[in-house]
């Protein structure tokens, strides 16, 4: 099965061969995260689990969002959305799950869920369905801009609010680190998102990027954030679990 796909995709789609790469990077990085899962200390697991997760229902969609392209030609939107609106929220849990030892309460992690949920779902609606057709801003510009809304929440979080007082309130230097390093993800990683979005028909910025060239811009920032994300959980969880080891 894996050679007659490997067979259909012809040597110049890119887009096919992206969904491809990251079905198998996304599948290979959660197999990782969950095998090391035995390498840290009890209160780093769940840290870990929750990263295999991310990426691993990643893989799951990247494989059918990849089936659907090469049948269809068509940009997966749908499944797509289905994959965000399930992993985007446990990157937001990693944030209460690295500063719950300095205080995150629960307050804190649905506050999190609900802005990343209220993002994903006003996305969806400003690309999917469209009223105006091809070409028309309007509709995408409003929920554009409710959704940049959820966006700016959880990055005031991340960099000046709750998250990151509790960083700086843990009294662990490697902490505080990886989430300012999960900070930049959202800052920079997430900002692809919202490029990819205003390329699409009706966007500020649509003629820029085709929909296959925004298909292949999304592929790459999955990959680079949820596995990135991962692995900068993984290096704070191993280093936490190398000082719990040291102390007994």
């Amino acid at each position: 099965m894996l050679l007659n796909v490997i067979q259909t995709i012809a040597p110049d789609n890119y887009v096919a061969f992206t969904f491809f790469i990251g079905y198998i990077a996304m599948l290979a990085a959660s197999v990782f995260f969950f095998v090391e899962r035995g390498s840290v200390s009890d209160k780093w697991k769940m840290s870990l689990l929750v990263s295999a997760l991310i990426t691993g229902i990643a893989a799951v969609h990247y494989y059918y969002m990849r089936d659907y392209n090469l049948v269809t030609g068509d940009s997966p939107t749908f499944f797509r959305y289905v994959d965000w609106i399930l992993t985007v929220p446990l990157m937001c849990v990693e944030f209460y799950l690295l500063t719950r030892l300095a205080g995150a309460t629960k307050s804190l992690l649905w506050k999190l869920i609900l802005a990343s949920t209220w993002m994903l779902v006003c996305g969806y609606i400003g690309e999917a369905f469209n009223p105006g057709g091809i070409g028309s801003t309007s509709h995408s510009v409003t929920w554009g801009v409710l959704s940049t809304l959820g966006y700016l929440y959880i990055l005031h979080s991340v960099w000046l609010g709750e998250v990151a007082k509790l960083s700086e309130s843990s009294g662990s230097e490697v902490v505080k680190k990886g989430v300012r390093a999960l900070a930049w993800f959202v800052l920079v990683g997430w900002a692809i998102y919202p490029i990819g979005y205003m390329c699409m028909d009706g966007g500020w910025l649509s003629g820029i990027m085709s929909p296959e060239k925004i298909d292949v811009w999304y592929n790459l920032a999955d990959a680079i954030n949820k596995i990135g994300f991962g692995l900068v959980v993984y290096s704070i969880a191993v280093a936490e679990s190398s000082k719990d080891l040291a102390k007994s």
